[in-house]
């Protein structure tokens, strides 16, 4: 009879099979089951394609075209937002025990971090130079004008910038502000409030050339400081639309063109540009201003829509200083997010 574990050879020989050897080679074939036969090395692959992709869009976003549906644009007005990205990832190299994956994971984190990480940094201190602004656009609809003026005042800023004032509301914004804020200058349906003396206040022509109505959305004044003269600027650029076929920004463009010229030709040194500009400052819709001015360094502060803020575009940039900080305040009865920051003079 077989002995268990043997088998017979013609000859009639009986052969033992080690019953461990067995058990070893069946718990090989069922792990190679488990992983397909690879090795974290060789696992991952599309996850890793995914993160190069995905490092490529965050380093190189200028290369997206706006030729077709302003992409490159509607790409950079999200871009912070490829940090969920690099999470999901993460996340499914993990699951997928793929080193591979982990390793291109690399780049992507690395390229977010450099766009990213330094305005999550803590603020630095205050310098003895500094000025604090508050921007905010107010709302055509909004049901309490002198809550969101008190809102406003309650940051301490020195310059208070509001878009979308409405005839009707003026006056409650006036009276609300007028004991911290004596010098006040409002074009259509922009204004600066100012804890300093305001001169030289002027319209901004900002109107895009295919607006035929009457267009009111831009000022420039001086304002006389302890520390100097400021021409500041208040701007409001036309909005955007997403839609199916793209980001529709061509308006916001021309104008943030208009804007950029004025400042360019700005004969005061310093300069404080306060306004909803409707993008971000990583769309290149807005480089008129990017390029001539410096962004805040320190914090994100989405501004965009209040319900769940997921861009800040309402900015404050400056010439021949610094923004050290922008943070976001609490709702007032806007769609947008106040925000303040702080900004020292050179």
């Amino acid at each position: 009879m077989p002995r268990p574990g043997g088998s017979s050879s013609g000859s009639g020989v009986w052969v033992e099979q080690p019953q461990a050897d067995a058990a070893e080679a069946d718990g090989e074939k069922t792990h190679g089951e488990k992983t397909g036969g690879r090795s974290a090395w060789t696992r991952g692959r599309v996850l890793a394609a995914l993160s190069v992709v995905t490092a490529g869009l965050l380093a190189f976003h200028r290369a997206v075209p706006n030729a077709v549906g302003r992409l490159g644009s509607l790409l950079e007005t999200f871009l912070p937002w490829l940090g969920l990205g690099v999470v999901v990832l993460l996340v499914l190299a993990l699951l997928r025990r793929s080193a591979t994956a982990l390793v291109a994971l690399l780049l992507p984190a690395a390229a977010w971090t450099y766009l990213f990480g330094g305005p999550l940094l803590p603020a630095d201190g205050s310098g003895t130079r500094d000025l604090v602004a508050v921007q905010h656009n107010v709302s055509d609809e909004n049901a309490d004008p002198a809550g969101t003026a008190r809102a406003l005042a309650g940051a301490g800023p020195d310059l208070i910038a509001m878009e979308e004032l409405e005839p009707p509301a003026l006056p409650v914004y006036e009276k609300t502000l007028a004991s911290g804020f004596p010098y006040h200058a409002v074009q259509g349906t922009v204004g600066l409030w100012s804890r300093y003396p305001l001169t030289g206040v002027l319209p901004l022509d900002i109107k895009p050339p295919e607006i035929a109505d009457t267009w009111n959305r831009g000022l420039r004044a001086v304002a006389h400081t302890p520390h100097g003269q400021i021409a500041v600027y208040v701007a409001h650029l036309p909005s955007v639309r997403v839609r199916a076929s793209g980001l529709a920004s061509s308006w916001r463009d021309a104008s943030a063109h208009r804007l950029g010229r004025a400042i360019a030709a700005e004969k005061v040194k310093a300069v404080i540009l306060l306004g909803d500009l409707n993008g971000t400052v990583h769309d290149r819709g807005l480089s008129p201003l990017t390029s001539r001015m410096d962004e805040a360094e320190r914090g994100l502060a989405f501004s965009f829509p209040v319900s769940f803020p997921l861009a800040r575009i309402d900015q404050v940039m400056a010439r021949s200083a610094s923004v050290r900080h922008i943070r976001t305040l609490p709702a007032t009865g806007s769609d947008h997010l106040p925000v303040a920051a702080r900004i020292t003079l050179d």
